[in-house]
C-alpha cells in the first residue's frame, strides 16, 4: 500500500504541462488585492500624513489649535518640537506632533437675522 501511494505521488500531472501559465494565474489575485489595499488604505494615509506635516510646519503664534487629546488652546510660543498653549487661565507645553488641527469656533447665529425673520413672518400673516 505504501508503494502505490508513493508511486502515485511521483507521477506527472496535467499541471506540470502548463508551466508558467499556472504560476501567473495564481499571482493575479494577489496583485489585485495589493492594488486594492494601495488605493483604499495606503494612498489616503500618505495624503493625510502629508497634510498633517504641512499643518505642523505652518503653526505660528496666535493660532487656535486642537490637540489629539481634545484640548483647545491658543499657541503662545513655538519651539522646535514643542508648543506652549494658552488655555485661558493655564498654559501647557505639548509636543508639536500632538496638534491635530486648527480649531474653528462654532458658527454663531447672526444677531440681526433672527429678529428680521420674525418680522417677515409676522408681516406675512397680516
Amino acid at each position: 500500500m505504501f508503494w502505490t501511494t508513493a508511486a502515485y505521488a511521483m507521477g506527472t500531472s496535467g499541471q506540470a504541462a502548463q508551466g508558467g501559465e499556472g504560476a501567473l494565474a495564481s499571482f493575479i489575485p494577489l496583485i489585485l488585492m495589493f492594488a486594492v489595499f494601495y488605493f483604499l488604505l495606503i494612498r489616503p494615509q500618505q495624503k493625510r500624513a502629508k497634510e498633517h506635516k504641512q499643518l505642523l510646519s505652518q503653526l505660528k503664534r496666535g493660532d487656535k489649535v486642537i490637540t489629539a487629546g481634545g484640548i483647545f488652546g491658543t499657541v503662545v510660543e513655538v519651539q522646535d518640537d514643542k508648543l506652549v498653549l494658552d488655555l485661558g487661565e493655564t498654559k501647557i507645553t505639548v509636543g508639536r506632533s500632538f496638534v491635530s488641527g486648527f480649531a474653528t469656533p462654532p458658527a454663531a447665529p447672526a444677531k440681526g437675522k433672527g429678529k428680521e425673520a420674525g418680522k417677515d413672518s409676522a408681516e406675512n400673516k397680516k
